[in-house]
């Protein structure tokens, strides 16, 4: 699988991959070496205010991606990558209002 494919399938996988990227990028900056990775996890899931800041880090990765995708004209990627975005926005939101 290349970066070169057009294929919806392929922005759903890239979709998914580049916001656990992004909040593990995020977390090398800001967090490393004072909090283990475990108890970076477990602020990120009790606290409301740092879920949000996350996500929306994590969720930049997608956003340049799709940009990417987008300018290059390969339009099946970035919808797939759209797709997975959305879906990762309405994840954060349903636990924001539930938890």
């Amino acid at each position: 699988m290349t970066f070169k494919k057009d294929n919806i399938r392929f922005g759903l996988l890239l979709g998914f991959i580049a916001p656990l990227l992004g909040m593990v990028v995020y977390y090398m900056v800001k967090f490393f070496p004072t909090f283990s990775f475990l108890e970076y996890l477990n602020v990120f899931s009790q606290n409301k205010t740092v879920l949000t800041g996350i996500s929306t880090i994590s969720l930049i990765a997608n956003v340049i991606l799709f940009t990417v995708y987008v300018n290059t004209h390969r339009d099946k990627t970035a919808r797939g990558i759209f797709v997975m975005t959305l879906i990762y926005g309405i994840f954060v939101l349903m636990f924001k209002l539930i938890a």
